[in-house]
């Protein structure tokens, strides 16, 4: 064994200590260690343990195989009973046999027995291991599993930025017959118009059913994706990710979704379970009644005010955008001063009105393109709210997509910074540069350019090194031409 340089939380056994004592004499190397917290040697140890125990159980071989391996964990438990005093801890030993219990039903309930015989009910993956949910061909879809999931559960909590009737239909009958019997919770919001009137007023119909909404889409903003299956067995999970409730996230989308088991990671359920528990009760979001009229107006409303990103007309996401002749002229001569002068820090000199942001959005769009492997983050700056909403909205539409980048500017906070739409006066305020390399960012695009010449742009022009600068004007200053023959 060598130890590497880099970073580890690794118990010292026998031989990593060896391993630390000979670093130690050479003194050519920094250790760091620490005692184990009195409070954490519990979980600490037997996490090293089970490792342990796994590797060594591997290395059992012969057709008596798994007899062996269950004598020798049975002697295990023998000796913390004989160790700890622990008399009731027999209940533990494994029974020769080598079983696993995978489901108990009433005789009585014939039908579900037989759903159960023909795999129609129990999920796929396990519900004691953790597994992770990639859209990929060879493993089930989300959606069938959410199915099964459902009907075998007591309890569901679901958590989700938005909600789709195409997503709802899904899972619909699955939910009807579930919440015959059982509570069925439901949190999301109005964010972006996104969620269907019709799918929420579907869901408040079924019977043993809450939803709550939160209609604050520019404070804060909920992008949590996240399914609860609580069973009272103790093997309830948890599906946690990248997938709303909608057709394409659940069924042939490349979304990706962790599935967690509370036999496994116990810490993590508790943790959803409690973080749910504070939004529910929080006073953001609201309870949801579908027989008062106010309320389904109000989120009639919302939807409505809050659908793509500050625009009303959602057809405008599904129709490809064209630039003008002009603008591709314009996009064009953009790839040729990249292309054959090498020059990254390009300067856009056109009229107001002209839609220099339309050409940004389309060369951004190319870059993207161009450059598959890179994380393509975005920085746009403007110095007033209006401009960067209508940019933002601009991006969205031309790249078709009604998620994309996130405001931060007045009330507004995001909730990343890949693709932020900041004010000049935010980035500053904000101290960006203490929390952000100066390679951060790919592609930065500066409106109104004319205004960099103020001292509030110094820190930004300064300090950023993206791989293109674009700066945005209608006039040209000494510190444009600057900007535009740099390279």
């Amino acid at each position: 064994m060598t130890l590497n340089n880099g970073f580890y939380e690794s118990v010292i056994n026998k031989l990593v200590d060896e391993e630390i004592k000979k670093i130690e004499s050479k003194k050519n190397k920094y250790i760091h260690t620490k005692k184990i917290d009195k409070e954490e040697t519990s979980s600490v140890i037997s996490k090293y343990m089970t490792t342990v125990i796994s590797k060594s159980l591997n290395r059992i071989s012969g057709e008596d195989k798994q007899n062996k391996q269950v004598e020798v964990c049975n002697k295990i438990i023998n000796l913390l009973i004989e160790e700890l005093k622990l008399a009731d801890f027999d209940e533990f030993l494994i029974n020769e046999n080598a079983k696993l219990l995978l489901a108990v039903i009433n005789n009585m309930d014939v039908a579900l027995i037989d759903c159960y015989k023909n795999k129609k009910i129990r999920p796929i993956t396990s519900i004691a291991t953790n597994s992770l949910f990639t859209g990929a061909q060879n493993e089930p879809s989300l959606g069938s599993e959410l199915v099964k999931e459902i009907k075998t559960s007591d309890r569901i909590d679901i958590l989700v930025s938005f909600i789709k009737w195409s997503g709802l239909v899904q899972i619909l009958e699955a939910l009807k017959e579930f919440t015959k019997e059982h509570k069925l919770r439901v949190i999301t919001t109005s964010y972006m118009g996104a969620t269907d009137y019709k799918a929420i007023l579907e869901l408040a119909s079924l019977p043993n059913t809450e939803i709550k909404i939160s209609y604050d889409t520019k404070r804060t903003r909920l992008h949590s994706k996240s399914y609860m299956f609580y069973r009272n067995t103790g093997f309830s999970t948890a599906y946690i990710g990248s997938s709303n409730l909608s057709n394409t996230a659940i069924t042939t989308g490349l979304e990706w979704n962790l599935k967690i088991s509370e036999y496994t990671s116990i810490d993590m359920i508790k943790k959803f379970n409690a973080t749910f528990e504070s939004y529910w009760h929080d006073t953001e979001f609201y309870l949801f009644n579908k027989d008062d009229a106010s309320e389904s107006e109000k989120l009639k409303t919302a939807l409505n005010m809050n659908k793509i990103g500050y625009s009303n007309n959602e057809s405008q996401f599904f129709f490809d955008i064209v630039p003008y002749s002009y603008q591709q002229e314009i996009l064009d001569k953009l790839q040729s001063e990249r292309q054959i002068h090498n020059r990254y820090r390009n300067l856009i000199v056109a009229a107001t009105e002209t839609g220099k942001t339309v050409v940004s959005a389309f060369d951004y769009k190319r870059f993207v393109k161009d450059n598959p492997k890179s994380k393509n983050r975005l920085l746009f700056v403007a110095h007033r709210k209006e401009i960067l909403e209508q940019s933002i909205d601009c991006y969205r539409k031309v790249l078709k997509d009604r998620n994309f980048g996130d405001l931060w500017v007045g009330s507004y906070m995001p909730s990343q910074k890949e693709q932020l739409f900041i004010s000049i006066q935010t980035f500053n305020s904000q101290e960006f540069i203490e929390n952000i390399s100066e390679d951060y960012y790919d592609y930065i695009v500066i409106d109104e350019f004319q205004h960099s010449a103020a001292p509030s742009y110094e820190k930004l022009l300064g300090y950023v090194k993206p791989k293109i600068l674009l700066g945005m004007t209608a006039t040209v200053g000494t510190r444009d031409s600057k900007l535009l023959n740099a390279s």
